[in-house]
């Protein structure tokens, strides 16, 4: 069964996370350079069935465009000339990376591990992707 992939973009990270088979649990899956996420999907899904990519959109809390909607809405345009055939859903990321700090700080692991931003990446995306499979997706 395909899978669904949620991307959490930043200008230079970008946190990755995939559902199970059956779609109702999201597992963090890597943190890779933006310049280098398309690339490292289509290798992917060489090898993993994919559904869709859920990307968080990010947007002020009045809805008005974030200095990261930019971001995200280039690399929605770039992903669709490469690989049009696969459904990008956008879903509202607001407090995505505030809510995974504070789980990381939670966790109990050390001062180095909780602040690699890479791992909040990571949270973020697993974040966006349990969202929107506990919603009906």
């Amino acid at each position: 069964m395909p899978r669904i992939v949620a991307l959490d973009l930043g200008k230079k990270r970008t946190g990755i996370a995939v559902s199970d088979e059956n779609k109702i649990i999201a597992t963090a899956l890597a943190t890779v350079q933006t310049n280098e996420l398309i690339g490292y999907l289509k290798n992917y899904m060489k090898t993993e069935s994919v559904e869709k990519i859920i990307v968080g959109f990010p947007l002020n809390m009045d809805g008005s465009a974030t200095d990261g909607t930019p971001v995200v809405e280039k690399f929605i345009i770039k992903f669709g000339n490469v690989l049009p055939q696969m459904p990008i859903v956008k879903i509202d990321e607001r407090f995505t990376s505030k809510i995974a700090r504070l789980a990381i700080g939670e966790m109990g692991l050390n001062k180095k591990t909780r602040e690699n931003k890479g791992l909040t990446d990571q949270v973020s995306a697993v974040l966006i992707l349990q969202d929107y499979l506990q919603n009906g997706g």
